[in-house]
């Protein structure tokens, strides 16, 4: 059963779908498509069919992204709280024509409906921080590798060096909800979102859970002055 902060995050990203691919773009001034275009090579084997569960899908964008560099035979199965993200989602997997290789369904990350050993890779992409119970759903998206599958989290965070996070923070804190709720006409979504990156654990700690619950040979790594990181952990 869905718990408060989850309904609630829910509502809010349903309520800022249509525009979110936009600002997502706009304020990351595009590097976002870098990060992923990184990440994919942690995921991705081309040589080899692969089934990979890309949880928070949002609109679908890292899904879209996963399935054009993979094996033709490869599967994306996209997991969302938000109806609304999951429905620009599947227009915009119409659009590619990958129906048959990306599926979008809502469910909740700590309570995976796949059986154990399902999948060969599980991606997140900035959206481990607004999970109500991190730990929870990282025993769940073990549970649900095979034996040697990898789990690939790209997330936002806090620039170590001070000033950097000093324009940062002010970028962040101040000018993203002035921009996002501009656009959006959600300006509580745009002061929550800034709020979730500042809170979430630094890379120590989040590694240390990650070990915690259960993942071998865990990274880390930077990007663009610390503003995003990659972690990867080993079922």
């Amino acid at each position: 059963m869905e718990g408060p902060k989850k309904e609630k995050i829910g509502q809010m990203f349903d309520s800022i779908a249509p525009e979110y691919d936009r600002l997502n773009h706009l304020m990351s001034l595009g590097i976002d498509k870098s990060w992923r275009r990184r990440a994919l090579r942690q995921i991705v084997e081309p040589e080899r069919p692969q089934r990979i569960l890309d949880l928070a899908c949002g609109t679908g964008d890292f899904s879209l992204a996963i399935a054009s560099k993979a094996h033709p035979d490869t599967t994306v199965t996209g997991v969302d709280l938000s109806e609304g993200m999951l429905s620009v989602m599947r227009e915009k997997v119409a659009a590619a024509g990958l129906e048959g290789r990306i599926s979008a369904g809502q469910g909740d990350a700590e309570h995976l409906r796949f059986p154990d050993d399902s999948f060969d890779r599980v991606t997140i992409a900035f959206g481990i921080r607004n999970f109500e119970h991190r730990e929870a759903a990282l025993q769940e998206i073990r549970r649900v590798l095979k034996p040697g599958g990898r789990l690939v989290i790209l997330e936002l965070s806090v620039p170590s060096n001070p000033l950097i996070r000093w324009a940062y923070n002010l970028y962040f804190t101040k000018i993203t909800p002035l921009i996002g709720g501009r656009i959006s006409g959600d300006k509580a979504a745009y002061r929550y979102l800034p709020a979730s990156v500042l809170k979430f654990p630094g890379k120590e700690a989040w590694m240390a859970t990650m070990s915690g619950c259960g993942f071998r040979a865990v990274t880390h790594r930077a990007f663009t002055l610390g503003i995003c990181r990659i972690y990867t952990g080993t079922k």
